[in-house]
């Protein structure tokens, strides 16, 4: 508890240097690019052309859903998995990516993997209001559902900015952590149904074990408002299992940042 509230305390009163940091991040990640800020928008696309094509013309094992066409389907899953897998990929090597903000300044180390969290989370807001587009350009127009997309926003910045911090103080004693994670990262997205429909599965205890997946349940909140029109509160069941993963990936980041922050300094 009392590791906790340091770290409240920094997040406050480092409130404004997060925000200012979080943009240098974004800045930093498209500096000396000739399209700048365009390749936030250019590799996001081009992944899901790919998938597109590779289920409806490949494939071909795409269907509709809910009446909605396949690749819509996608975007709405897809979008938000760019964001996890930044955070899985980029969230776990925060802290040497920013060393000399560990070991050259005073600056407090729980608030680095917030500030790259939010970096993330703004270019996938911005490519979330381009999906909206697209939904209108097919002639989808918003529903009140889409008053919950800030909620699951929040939800997947609270558990994946607790990732960022658990891992990167892991990561930062041992590459190969990193390492580890990143090999991962492509079985997390073919596990997590977000390239076909977890619910279609006939397997009963197999549908249940993916529903405590906090990443499908992500993803799938996503398509709710897109897609199938269901409020997160008519789910309790997959909320509990999604709010249980959450506290025990906060109490795994507030562990793991009490253990080794002293000894992070002397490896980076």
């Amino acid at each position: 508890m009392k590791t906790l509230i340091e770290i409240i305390k920094a997040h406050i009163e480092y409130r404004r240097q997060i925000i200012k940091l979080a943009k240098a991040d974004i800045a930093k990640t498209y500096r000396g690019a000739a399209l700048g800020w365009s390749w936030a928008i250019i590799k996001p696309t081009v992944t899901i052309f790919v998938y597109w094509f590779a289920f409806e013309i490949g494939i071909r094992a795409s269907k509709p859903v809910n009446g909605f066409p396949f690749f819509l389907w996608l975007i709405a899953g897809i979008i938000p998995w760019f964001y996890i897998s930044d955070m899985l990929s980029q969230g776990t090597e925060c802290f040497r990516k920013y060393s000399y903000l560990i070991t050259k300044m005073k600056f407090p180390v729980s608030t680095i993997s917030t500030f790259v969290s939010l970096s993330k989370m703004i270019i996938n807001t911005i490519l979330l209001v381009i999906a909206i587009i697209i939904f209108m350009a097919f002639g989808f127009k918003p529903t009140i559902y889409y008053l919950q997309i800030p909620i699951f926003i929040l939800f997947s910045f609270i558990l994946f900015t607790g990732w960022a911090l658990f891992a990167a103080n892991i990561a930062a004693i041992s590459k190969d952590f990193a390492n580890l994670v990143k090999s991962f990262i492509p079985a997390v997205l073919w596990l997590s149904g977000i390239l076909w429909n977890s619910e279609g599965i006939q397997i009963l205890w197999l549908k249940k074990l993916l529903r405590l997946n906090p990443v499908t349940y992500i993803v799938n909140g996503f398509r709710s408002c897109f897609i199938e029109g269901i409020w997160f509160w008519e789910q309790p069941k997959r909320f509990m299992y999604f709010a249980i993963a959450t506290i025990i990936m906060w109490i795994l980041a507030i562990w793991s940042y009490k253990k080794f922050r002293k000894e992070i300094p002397d490896v980076l």
